[in-house]
């Protein structure tokens, strides 16, 4: 059953009436889902009078590497020396490509790629109430704190009253010129515990503007996930021909002439264009061949890593060149867990040193040279962040977690993220923190800045205004761009 649901309403909060103005036999091949997806593209934002600037507009797509659980800068790319055993890494540091910049041993093919992005060493932010992770991971993707937090630091569920996640903002005021999934969010959900998906949703935006998820089976530990990676609803049942599907197609263009009233109800709400690129997504096959890592040389695949997080990677590459706008890769294993969990309240030399390091190195320092060698590293914004830092001392406490002496709690006071792509520029280390790595010496940068430049790289306004589920305008994030680290 195809199912064509009527323009946005004032009485739902997922941006939809309940009332359908038409229904059409058929069948699922038809691309409800997507057609849901795409329909409502061209709701925009009143253009503002945005002068822009350097680097304003440069990016066409943006993949965000979200690294949630909250890696250890001091264990990473800012690492410190003369400091006391309890703060010092227990990895060594080693050059990199930039004179004077250190990382640590774990991260030997990021520090040979350096020269390709900025390193922002003084992310920053005072929380809000506990900082847990939910809280956390719902300010970066939102630039909006949530408004409730519960004795124990977890958040209420996700809900469409919600604020929009990044990339839904993105493909809202930025849809994708090509038959293509316009935002795709892999290979898990954003989660804390209990607590799955928030801020990972496009909340009072409707769900037109969700991502589409995918996340193959397997459980986390299962870093073979993504060979068995499945977009049924991307393809045509074996009984119908593209031919068919077409025939179907102009017999509802058929009936909806056939039916004056209803085309005079629907014609300027452009209906029949959503179709049409639904349509024409599950038939060109775009998305399916983007989606099949089996097309990529095994050279590349294991440069990237035979892993969930480097293959993710590789697919974030895949989907950008064939026309997605905004691709999130999740860290994929869950805050508040074991093994390659960043969330190193205790076993930090072997799982940063065997698991999350090795991953993370191969998988974003690959990304980078790939993109730079096939030309689009100029036009597509790549981020790795994550909610939060890890405090300097070890194995005290700070957010009323339990850490052992081979363990770092949560800490937002000062942290780093690495932008590079499309207008930011090359080689940068932006900001400075402090000899312990605990607070920036100057230039600090809180994550609504770090979105406002997000946004401002795609030629988005950060000040645009959009509508709450209240009808009540908001700004997509109250926050200036770092023009700074732009070209």
């Amino acid at each position: 059953m195809l199912v064509i649901p009527s323009w946005p309403g004032k009485d739902t909060c997922d941006g939809v009436t309940r009332r359908e103005i038409l229904r059409v036999g058929g069948s699922a091949a038809f691309g409800l889902s997507l057609a849901d997806v795409l329909r409502l593209q061209n709701l925009q934002a009143a253009s503002s009078q945005f002068s822009g600037g350097p680097g304003f507009g440069k990016a066409k797509s943006v993949i965000l590497l979200y690294l949630q659980g909250g890696p250890s800068h001091l264990d990473l790319w800012d690492p410190k020396e003369n400091v006391p055993d309890n703060v010092r890494s227990v990895f060594k540091p080693i050059d990199t490509k930039l004179p004077g910049v250190k990382f640590t041993e774990i991260l030997p093919k990021l520090a040979q790629v350096n020269d390709k992005f900025t390193m922002i060493r003084s992310m920053s932010y005072t929380p809000v109430g506990l900082f847990n992770h939910t809280a956390a991971i719902y300010q970066m993707l939102t630039g909006y704190t949530a408004d409730k937090v519960s004795p124990s630091g977890q958040l209420e569920p996700p809900s469409p009253k919600d604020f929009p996640t990044a990339g839904s903002q993105v493909v809202r005021l930025k849809p994708p010129t090509k038959p293509m999934l316009p935002f795709v969010m892999l290979p898990r959900p954003l989660q804390e515990s209990n607590v799955v998906g928030k801020g990972g949703s496009a909340g009072f935006l409707g769900k037109a503007y969700d991502p589409y998820l995918l996340y193959p089976p397997g459980d986390d530990m299962d870093l073979t996930k993504m060979e068995r990676i499945k977009v049924d609803d991307l393809k045509l049942r074996d009984e119908i021909t593209s031919r068919r599907l077409e025939r179907r197609a102009s017999l509802r263009e058929t009936i909806n002439k056939g039916l004056p009233a209803i085309e005079a109800a629907t014609s300027k709400h452009e209906l029949d264009s959503y179709y049409s690129k639904a349509l024409s997504l599950v038939i060109s096959g775009n998305a399916r061949k983007a989606f099949d890592l089996g097309l990529e040389p095994k050279s590349l695949r294991e440069r990237y890593g035979m892993n969930t997080f480097g293959q993710s990677c590789l697919l974030a590459r895949r989907l950008v060149e064939a026309g997605t706008r905004f691709v999130e890769v999740n860290w994929p294993k869950v805050a508040n867990s074991d093994n390659h969990s960043w969330d190193v309240h205790a076993g930090l030399s072997n799982r940063m040193k065997t698991q999350s390091g090795p991953m993370l190195d191969a998988g974003l320092s690959a990304l980078f040279a790939d993109l730079d060698e096939r030309g689009m590293l100029s036009e597509t914004l790549v981020i790795a962040v994550g909610e939060f830092g890890r405090s300097p001392q070890r194995g005290v406490s700070t957010s009323g977690n339990q850490n052992q002496d081979d363990g770092r709690d949560h800490w937002p006071y000062c942290y780093t993220a690495v932008v590079g792509g499309a207008g930011a520029k090359r080689g940068l280390v932006y900001g400075k923190s402090d000899k312990t790595a605990s607070a920036p010496v100057d230039s600090p940068v809180h994550p609504k800045e770090l979105l406002a430049t997000l946004y401002f790289s795609l030629g988005i306004d950060p000040s645009t205004m959009v509508l709450n589920h209240l009808n009540q305008p908001r700004e997509l994030v109250q926050g200036e761009p770092v023009t700074s680290i732009l070209a």
